[in-house]
């Protein structure tokens, strides 16, 4: 008999991890994190949250403590771009490698902005507890097994030695690249495998602040650093920075080869200043790898972040891709949970976010040619904008009706359209004076937009409410409802007035109906009930509860 109980077990509290945690917990569902360290990250790391990272924190109501944790405005240090210098002291000789297009007004409510993963990971701890769930650091998970019912776990306190048995419905693993729950499911990976190695140094030094003359930049090469090709990172801010020069394993080279007096030595050369003040605060070695998983479920087990997909950090796609990995899981695991969905909902968890990790793992890749220096033709021609990877990634899965079954995860032009499968567009709203995204209307409940009352789709969408006992919500976008401030919402969703959409709670749109439609109810019903993992006319698992709100004019 297992000691306790839990609806999910997550393993691992990196961001990752946390995240999953903490969407589990805003969506009502009271998951166990254990994390094998003492605590959250003590080092800078990650340091880029996406526009499209931002918006899921807007959607799980915590992104104002997240933004406040941004030191002065961050923005215009992502416009500045990836750079290159022969020494930081000839900053004014910069050479722009990437000058990367990341968000937009037009495009999100939110920015892009720059944090360590020091500071992000504490709030984001805090507020996972503050919702529900259960954090346990220095825990470790040693053992785990499933059936068809659910997860058996040992986890084991370190500082007291005790074991504790779990029983869950469901495990995920978000446990790093170095996963023990994917070596234990026997998931194999593909990939081109290790790209490069690295070692972070964490030091301060004063004076290069003066040397770069406030130049705004994401990351900036130094390459007189003889035998290596060093990045700055400037994201996080200054104390401490954070440069990462190259060894090479096949020369012999170890982590051990750098000790202090060598990392300061190639800093200064790195500067153009050999008398530089310069005290280093930590080195970690580390592997640009790319790798992905076979598979992203595995009965009730899933991975997410680096457990699934590794790929060098050229775009900063790491930590972000992890955290949307954890939303698009946790939704779906808190709808079966709840008795809204079935379970060939959570398969679609495998078939959008690998598709999604694949992607992502190939552009990095790209850029990291490209600044390394051996970039061909090719490679350059394959380069997609950023903001199309962090905005504009398309899902395909057996939860979308509709849009194109061949159209690429990564398109060549950023297409927010409405058509399914992709992210809803952002389009500001006025509700009774407050103002508000169409982003802002997406989080617990499928929602269905559509611009008037009379045109039918409202009373459809209470029908099939009932009919098939789900939850959805609809909004009238127009006269009587919440009005449009910026643009036409319906030519941005390609809808006529008699047109209507269905979005899901991560907001990408599950189907959509462009005009006037003979049989509403049938055409509803069957998009929902396919995008919550039902056949045709099944009721949900919970078999009661089912409600339409019509919420055009209140409180989303």
């Amino acid at each position: 008999m297992a000691d306790i109980s839990v609806p999910v077990l997550v393993v691992g509290a990196g961001p990752v991890g946390i995240s999953t945690a903490l969407f589990l917990a805003r969506h009502g569902v009271r998951p166990l994190l254990v994390e094998q360290r003492d605590g959250t990250s003590t080092l800078p790391r990650a340091p880029g949250l996406q526009a499209r990272t931002m918006e899921l924190f807007r959607s799980a109501g915590v992104h104002r403590e997240i933004r406040a944790l941004e030191v002065g405005d961050s923005h215009p240090y992502f416009e500045g771009g990836i750079i290159q210098v022969r020494t930081f002291a000839e900053i004014d000789d910069a050479v722009v490698l990437e000058a990367p297009s990341l968000d937009g007004p037009t495009v999100s409510p939110e920015r892009v902005m720059g944090c360590g993963q020091d500071r992000y990971e504490r709030v984001l701890a805090d507020l996972a507890v503050r919702s529900g769930a259960d954090v346990r650091f220095g825990t470790r998970l040693t053992s785990f097994s499933q059936d068809a019912d659910g997860v058996t776990a040992t986890i084991k306190d370190l500082r007291s030695g005790a074991e504790t048995t779990v029983r869950a419905d469901y495990l995920v693993g978000a446990d790093g690249a170095n996963s023990r729950t994917r070596q234990a499911l026997g998931v194999r990976r593909t990939g081109i495998g290790t790209v490069f190695n690295a070692l972070s140094i964490y030091f301060r030094a004063p004076e290069l602040t003066t040397l770069l003359k406030d130049r705004k930049f994401i990351l900036c090469y130094a390459t007189a650093a003889p035998g290596t090709l060093m990045g700055l990172s400037r994201l996080h801010g200054c104390d401490p920075w954070l440069a990462a020069p190259l060894y090479y394993p096949d020369r012999g080279e170890t982590p051990d080869d750098y000790p202090d007096e060598r990392c300061v030595e190639i800093l200064r050369t790195a500067a153009g200043k050999p008398d530089m003040r310069v005290e280093i605060v930590a080195r970690v070695p580390w592997q640009g790898a790319q790798l992905v998983a076979e598979t992203f479920r595995r009965g009730r087990v899933f991975l997410a972040g680096d457990a699934a997909h590794v790929h060098p950090p050229a775009g900063g796609f790491g930590a972000n891709t992890g955290i949307h990995d954890a939303h698009n899981l946790a939704w779906k695991l808190a709808a079966v949970l709840h008795g809204t969905a079935g379970d060939a909902l959570l398969d679609s968890y495998d078939a959008e976010r690998r598709g999604v990790g694949a992607a992502m793992a190939r552009q990095a890749m790209v850029r990291n040619r490209i600044r390394h220096g051996y970039a061909d033709e090719d490679t350059h021609a394959s380069l997609v904008d950023d903001i199309i990877i962090t905005l504009g990634y398309r899902y395909r899965s057996g939860a979308i009706t509709g849009g194109r079954p061949d159209a690429p995860v990564l398109s060549p032009r950023l297409e927010l359209t409405g058509e399914p499968g992709t992210r809803a567009p952002h389009v500001w709203l006025d509700r009774d004076g407050e103002r508000l995204s169409t982003i802002d209307l997406f989080w617990d409940e499928f929602v269905l937009l559509t611009a008037s009352r009379a045109n039918g789709w409202v009373d459809a969408a209470e029908r099939v409410a009932k009919q098939l006992s789900l939850p959805l919500r609809s909004h009238v976008i127009g006269a009587g409802g919440l009005t449009p401030v910026d643009r036409d919402w319906a030519a941005a969703y390609g809808v006529s007035e008699d047109g209507a959409v269905l979005v899901r709670p991560d907001a990408f749109v599950a189907a959509r109906s462009a005009g006037r439609v003979a049989d509403q109810d049938g055409v509803l019903a069957g998009a929902l009930a396919r995008a919550c993992g039902l056949a045709p006319g099944e009721v949900a698992p919970g078999g009661h509860g089912g409600a339409h709100r019509d919420q055009s004019a209140v409180t989303g």
